[in-house]
């Protein structure tokens, strides 16, 4: 025997249901001017259609694809918090174009995902013209998305994102660090903050230090403190990129979750150790902060957070100051910050004394 029917009489809906197709609608149509300001000319569709094209470049002999994918972690429970939606997009965007980097491939395009128990279509539209705007820094196509509206699955105001990028680099430039010898210098190029990695840690160090809405919009050394603990993280594809035009690097580390001693390591020939020396570059007032008031000591910070070097370039001696030339002619602010040696039986694979 069939269920029966609602008492009320009233067919029901999805909007009924608790999703908003026409919001749905409305949000695409208002990305599409977002996105169109990400296009490359390889593009061939992009939002709107079930699939993305692309056409790979022809100025490549022997492509090889890298691709790369992350969300923005706990960082989001900040979002939330504070009510701040502009700048987790270009986290998102960060954290995959950064990787992709690392292997001396350029970002092509990006996808994203985007989850929600209830779709608020300024909210979702602020997060995703930052990823538009993360692609712009990473001169990579927005070329389509998946936004997901599912009653129950998340608390209303609350969402999750994920992010998926493709780049290209040459067979003959991948960059893999076989080539990292002793005596290579390594240059560290400064963050914008956190970035989006040690936030359930500095979740819990705002909360021990009683941080209140005065304080988030309380001076932080020129910024309200909101602003220092939200900071975008920094895309460093096209400094990079003209770097890897001008001479050879060896080493890429995108200093992600794990710090500076669980990242650089993954670069490196087992034979070799990258030893940091943490006066050659100064500690961010928000790290100060995170440090003194976690009661964290030295080793937790340089395992856990990026203490002001969002990324690690490894080039053989001759040519630091070149490198350093030209990345501060990018717009970077870099240092020396190490040098790889011979690695002992038991020693570490990178040390920051």
């Amino acid at each position: 025997m069939p269920p029966s029917a609602d008492p009320s009489g009233v067919p029901l809906t999805y909007r009924a249901a608790g999703v908003d197709i026409d919001a749905g609608d409305a949000l695409v149509e208002r990305i599409k001017p977002f996105a169109k300001r990400t296009m490359r000319p390889e593009v061939l569709a992009g939002i709107g259609g079930f699939g993305a094209l692309f056409e790979l470049s022809r100025k490549y002999r022997e492509p090889v694809l890298v691709s790369g994918t992350d969300g923005v972690g706990t960082k989001l429970k900040l979002a939330f918090q504070l009510d701040r939606h502009d700048t987790v997009g270009q986290d998102l965007v960060a954290m995959s174009v950064n990787d992709i980097l690392v292997q001396g491939a350029e970002p092509l395009f990006f996808l994203d995902y985007f989850a929600c128990g209830r779709l608020e279509l300024g909210t979702a539209a602020a997060v995703i013209e930052g990823i538009a705007r993360g692609c712009e820094l990473a001169g990579c196509a927005l070329i389509g998305g998946e936004t997901a509206e599912m009653p129950g699955m998340y608390p209303d105001g609350e969402y999750d994102l994920a992010g998926f990028a493709v780049g290209a680099v040459e067979k003959a430039q991948i960059i893999d660090g076989k080539s990292i010898a002793a005596g290579d210098v390594v240059l560290g190029l400064a963050s914008s903050g956190a970035h989006s990695n040690g936030y359930s840690l500095i979740r819990k160090v705002i909360g021990r230090a009683q941080v209140d809405a005065a304080g988030f919009a309380a001076d932080f050394h020129g910024v309200s403190f909101a602003d220092a603990v939200m900071a975008p993280t920094r895309i460093y594809v096209k400094p990079l990129l003209a770097l890897m035009r001008q001479l050879p690097v060896k080493g890429l580390a995108h200093i992600t979750g794990g710090g500076l001693t669980g990242n650089v390591p993954r670069i490196l020939p087992e034979h070799l150790t990258a030893r940091l020396a943490k006066a050659s570059w100064p500690l961010p007032p928000l790290f100060q902060w995170l440090q003194r008031q976690g009661g964290i000591v030295d080793a937790e910070m340089h395992r856990v957070f990026n203490c002001g070097i969002g990324m690690v370039v490894v080039v053989a001696p001759e040519n630091q100051a070149a490198a350093i030339a030209c990345l501060e002619t990018a717009g970077e602010k870099a240092w020396a910050i190490g040098v790889i040696g011979p690695r002992a039986p038991g020693e570490e694979q990178t040390t920051v004394a």
